[in-house]
């Protein structure tokens, strides 16, 4: 459970440093980001690809330390290496595009509301998947912090629709997907020892940057925004930014590899919470009593959620294997038979 709330934590500092709109937190109220009508329209996406970067070399830096680079490399042949790939995909440029699309066409509030729902698409897939079960108690748990993240996402916006709003909600939706689906995938892929909690997060952050830069940003006609904002004061506290989400998603993926997605996932919403916390200390935000309640709500129902446990998983026998020397054994990893490829 300590990895799912370290990750949570860690997310939230995240989360303030650098926010997905760019009229929020530290980064993107910074020189390069701000001011132009370029800035406004590409500084999400640009810092999203920024950040996946930065945590990709911080990762890059943190297993050549541990002298795993050819772990990550013959983990990447594998057929587990290249499920995690794809949820790499799902969860980092494919989500979060859906959701710039969204806040871009029905605003932040709603956005909030329906991405909010990613954990419970997430448990869902987990237990049809993975085979992860939970009481009834859980579930209820979950709900609850779900719509104290509905509640606090649409109070603290302040804002409607203000585009397609067709175009908006599709958005909202294959973001929910693509962040429930992630963590299930990279289950999925770590259910033996051709792929563990590093080596699989090391994947992720390196498909998810290459496919920003490749695919997204192309797409977006961002290239030139995000190359003439690379060398700014802002750009370093993005790589900052990002030592902190690549310590969260070591968190994040241990977690999932010792509890469960559905677990993980309930207890990674927590940095909602967390960030308003960082919000006070670090930005001077004093949060409103509707904040501070949602705030007792999520804390109290995801720990609830993730502590009543009767969370079983379907498990198959592993083959034994010589370990890599301090690799953490994968406990709690269940077995379900989803045959795509994720990242």
């Amino acid at each position: 459970m300590r990895f799912g709330i370290a990750s949570g934590f860690l997310w939230g500092l995240d989360t303030v440093i650098l926010p997905v709109q760019a009229d929020l937190g530290i980064a993107l109220t910074m020189g390069a980001f701000i001011g132009t009508p370029e800035a406004i329209a590409f500084a999400a996406i640009a810092s999203a690809f920024m950040h996946d970067a930065a945590c990709a070399i911080w990762l890059f830096l943190y297993m050549g330390v541990r002298r795993r680079l050819g772990d990550t490399l013959r983990a990447l042949k594998t057929r587990s290496g290249k499920v995690v790939m794809l949820g790499a995909l799902l969860g980092g440029p494919l989500g979060m595009t859906g959701y710039l699309v969204a806040i871009n066409n029905i605003g932040a509030g709603y956005t909030a509301i329906i991405s909010a729902f990613y954990p419970a698409f997430g448990t869902f897939m987990a237990f049809v998947l993975l085979k992860e079960r939970m009481r009834p108690r859980q579930l209820v748990a979950l709900a609850c912090a779900l719509a104290g993240v509905m509640v606090m996402g649409y109070a603290t916006s302040g804002d409607s629709s203000v585009g397609n709003a067709a175009l908006g909600l599709v958005g909202a939706i294959v973001c929910v997907v693509g962040w429930g689906s992630e963590a299930v995938l990279c289950a999925w892929g770590m259910r033996d020892d051709a792929v563990d909690n590093e080596t699989a997060l090391q994947i992720r952050e390196t498909t998810s940057a290459i496919v920003y830069a490749v695919v997204v940003l192309p797409a977006f006609g961002a290239w030139a925004f995000t190359a003439s904002a690379l060398p700014s004061i802002s750009t370093a506290v993005v790589v900052l930014s990002g030592l902190a989400g690549a310590a969260s998603y070591l968190f994040y993926y241990k977690g999932i590899a010792t509890i469960g997605a559905a677990r993980c996932m309930a207890l990674n919403i927590t940095y909602s919470a967390w960030a308003v916390v960082f919000g006070l200390v670090l930005l001077g935000s004093v949060p409103t009593v509707v904040q501070i309640v949602c705030c007792l709500v999520i804390m109290a129902r995801c720990l609830r959620h993730a502590t009543g446990t009767s969370f079983s998983v379907a498990r198959r026998p592993l083959c034994p294997r010589t370990r890599h020397k301090g690799r953490a054994s994968l406990r709690g990893l269940a077995l379900g038979a989803f045959g795509c490829a994720v990242a």
